[in-house]
């Protein structure tokens, strides 16, 4: 049962009573049985929901502000030159002269020919941005397209960039000319073979030297792209305005009025080295981390770290941060390395601060790509890192995503105290989703992701976090009612995780994904903190009014 200061009014009244009128009380003896029940039920439905002297967590995520994603806040990258072709753009080139495509045979490795006549993956080509006029070309198997000079083939071969692996492309609508840094242009030519030989300047006809141009996906928009995209000095100064303005007090006020008392805070592995990360990565987030803590504190909420983005990206999507897609991080021990320094970083300044809450030691891992056995041991020494700093504060294992089944984590041995596993759940981005109804959604909650939860929190050891969901589906007609049922449904079965919930994201470009804007336009049925009576004052106002009833009936 928890205890409060001698100063609390409520209970000195109601303690300084019941001592001078025991007497009394004897005579009434089963009414003050029936007092002493209704302490203890409510001081037992208040303590069961502690989480190291806090509630279960009813967070919100901060995300889109410390870790760029494009979708999130789109008008990031409205001033890119060439906005097209960022970095991990794909792209496919086709001979106007042969009609064949461009292909690096096997995914790379020999000279590149020009013999196509269908584009798959040997014939895609992911963009390494170096200026909006010159780029890199990484083959499916990663090497990179490259010419020495003049009257060379070009090759699938590089393992790195380097000057001879950078072209101009030069650009009109749909079709392309790709000549060295020297000036010469690379043609195809009869015996199907791409090389650098072009005679003079190119026209815009159907010549060796021009290709149509097709951008397969230009899906990538996080910190790389915008980055590099818009150079050092342009991107210093729409980031710094960005993390200034995009979540503020204000909001942090707002959503602690609104029944939130958690912070999922995603960083980039870069924060470790502020305020002069790496290039193209920029500066400032730190301060920006100081400033989410300052303010957690300020209303009473607590936070949890999260590292959203791993060097050579976790799984290849944007919000890790990748420059390409390429999943390079569980391959690289140097890339592990770093990650499990930022964790050391993380852990060791804020360890002490009264507003940590946890530290999430990777996000959304790749099922496909990470290997279980390469992440249980990062998992490991993530654990041990932040224990030699904390003893409290809980570290949070995020299960792989895709194919992948959460109780993989509960089945290895990470760690012996104040140990999260967190899923992610969505009513989206599977084909399984596509045909549901509102009900068939609303049931599958209900009864599906009921019956996990339920048996993760039976299971041994790590405590249950729904760090990320969404009032957000494939319902392509739904009524406000209908989203509010969703919402109703979803946050009733993830208040039963053990650990608790996180919303994704407190501001969105896209209205469902905004908790400030569903909040608002009545969308998500979430009580507000000064709607809801804390069992506390439950337990006092049932003393107080049990003594007065005493009082009057003598």
């Amino acid at each position: 049962m928890s205890c409060y200061p001698a100063t609390d009014f409520g209970l000195n009244f109601v303690l300084n009573f019941i001592s001078i009128s025991m007497e009394i009380v004897s005579r009434y003896r089963w009414v003050f049985a029936f007092l002493v029940c209704c302490c203890a039920l409510f001081s037992r439905a208040y303590s069961v929901k502690k989480l190291s002297g806090m509630s279960k967590v009813r967070g919100v995520n901060l995300g889109g502000w410390l870790v760029v994603e494009g979708w999130i806040k789109p008008s990031l990258f409205d001033g890119i030159p060439n906005e097209d072709m960022l970095d991990g753009t794909q792209v496919q080139f086709k001979s106007t002269l042969l009609q064949k495509y461009i292909s690096a045979a096997n995914g790379g490795g020999t000279n590149v020919t020009v013999d196509r006549d269908v584009p798959s993956s040997w014939e895609t080509f992911k963009l390494w941005r170096v200026s909006d006029t010159k780029f890199q070309f990484r083959s499916n198997g990663g090497q990179f397209l490259s010419c020495d000079g003049q009257g060379d083939s070009v090759s699938a071969t590089a393992e790195s960039p380097t000057m001879t692996e950078t072209f101009y492309i030069e650009i009109n609508r749909h079709k392309v000319h790709i000549r060295l840094l020297s000036g010469i242009y690379v043609q195809a030519t009869s015996a199907n073979q791409l090389t650098a030989d072009y005679q003079g300047v190119p026209g815009w006809d159907s010549n060796g030297a021009t290709f149509e141009m097709t951008i397969v996906t230009n899906n990538l928009h996080g910190d790389y792209q915008l980055a590099n995209g818009y150079g050092h000095d342009k991107a210093k100064e729409i980031l710094m305005k960005h993390r200034r303005s995009f979540v503020t007090r204000e909001d942090i006020r707002f959503v602690a009025e609104h029944g939130i008392n958690t912070l999922r805070i995603p960083v980039g592995w870069w924060i470790s080295l502020d305020p002069n990360p790496p290039a193209p990565f920029i500066g400032g987030t730190l301060e920006a981390l100081d400033n989410a803590f300052s303010w957690a504190q300020d209303f009473n909420l607590k936070c949890i770290i999260d590292l959203h983005a791993a060097p050579g990206s976790q799984n290849g999507m944007e919000h890790s941060a990748s420059r390409d897609g390429s999943i390079e991080w569980p391959g690289s021990p140097v890339y592990i390395s770093q990650s499990l320094d930022a964790i050391d970083f993380l852990s060791s300044r804020y360890a002490n601060h009264p507003a940590l809450l946890g530290i999430e030691l990777l996000n959304e891992p790749s099922a496909s790509a990470v290997p279980i056995g390469v992440l249980i041991s990062y998992y490991l020494k993530g654990y041990q890192i932040v224990r030699k700093y904390s003893s409290t504060a809980y570290v949070i294992f995020c299960q792989r995503i895709g194919n992948a089944d959460p109780l993989e984590l509960y089945q290895a041995n990470i760690g012996v105290s104040n140990t999260v596993v967190d899923l992610h759940y969505y009513n989206l981005f599977d084909n399984f989703y596509n045909n549901m109804s509102a009900m068939d959604n609303i049931q599958f909650i209900y009864k599906s992701r009921l019956t996990q939860v339920q048996a993760l929190n039976n299971a041994n050891g790590h405590l249950v976090f729904i760090g990320e969901w969404v009032n957000e589906w494939n319902v392509k007609t739904a009524s406000q009612a209908e989203y509010q049922d969703f919402g109703k449904a979803q946050l009733k079965v993830y208040d039963e995780a053990s650990f608790g919930w996180s919303y994704w994201t407190v501001k969105n470009a896209r209205n469902h994904w905004n908790f400030e804007w569903n909040i608002l336009n009545n969308f998500l049925p979430l009580e507000s903190s000064s709607s809801k009576r804390s069992p506390r004052n439950v337990m006092l106002l049932t003393l107080v009014c049990g003594c007065f009833y005493l009082y009057h009936i003598l």
